[in-house]
């Protein structure tokens, strides 16, 4: 039963191009033992090892959505956002779906500030409090809830720190990655052959760089945590 449900996996990586990997002379060290070989000067990943640590993220995630924890997903390669974005929004959960804003997570009381004023702003404009002010005014506030917007609407839900942190690209979002290892908050990151894996708690090595490859392993973490949440309704 789980040699067949492992082939599945397997199948669906290769699939999705989940084994294609860099150029040799773009991987880092610590991915080597990962590497299965290479076709066309395009090293390619042991699909078979990629799955194992896939399924180690995934009991780690099945075990946060069991506690109701929350991951904060972060891509923001343009081939990432949009996956991250709905996957995040699935489970109910927040989301940086472009520029990391340094100090996310080592300024939070900062950044949470900002949120609430977008927030605050968003409402007297709803309400029509904003009548108040000039037209130049207003159209200065709602530039501003625009930048607000674009920045930090994906962080409405964060009220804290979150429980973990779920990369794309670890090398592309190190930022993010070396801010929740401040805050020890564990990172679960998909990351290429150009990456270190060893920068990560829960690494999963694979195609970094297509999107059908990123949309399969958002798909596989957030199915794991929805399986976490729905197995205490069902305990």
């Amino acid at each position: 039963m789980t040699d067949t449900k492992n082939s599945a996996v397997i199948d669906g990586l290769f699939k999705a191009g989940a084994h294609f990997a860099y150029s040799k002379s773009r991987r880092h060290p610590s991915v080597k033992s990962y590497i299965f070989g290479a076709k066309n000067k395009v090293e390619i990943f042991d699909l078979e090892k990629t799955s194992d640590l896939l399924e180690k993220a995934k009991m780690f995630v099945k075990t946060l959505g069991a506690e109701g924890k929350q991951i904060l997903f972060v891509g923001g390669k343009p081939e990432s956002r949009d996956t991250m974005k709905n996957g995040a929004l699935a489970i109910n959960m927040p989301y940086v779906a472009g520029r990391w804003i340094g100090g996310t997570l080592t300024n939070f009381g900062q950044i949470r500030s900002r949120i609430d004023k977008m927030l605050t702003l968003m409402d007297q404009r709803e309400k029509g409090e904003l009548s108040k002010y000039t037209k130049k005014e207003r159209l200065l506030i709602d530039r501003e809830i625009t930048k607000l917007n674009l920045f930090f609407s994906g962080l409405v839900l964060l009220k804290g720190m979150p429980q973990a942190v779920f990369v794309i690209d670890s090398r592309k979002e190190k930022i993010a990655v070396d801010e929740a290892k401040k805050m020890n908050i564990p990172v679960i990151a998909l990351l290429g052959s150009d990456c270190d894996i060893s920068e990560v708690d829960h690494a999963i090595v694979g195609n970094d760089a297509s999107l059908a490859s990123i949309r399969f392993f958002v798909d596989q973490i957030v199915k794991a945590y929805q399986e976490g949440k729905a197995s205490v309704k069902t305990a």
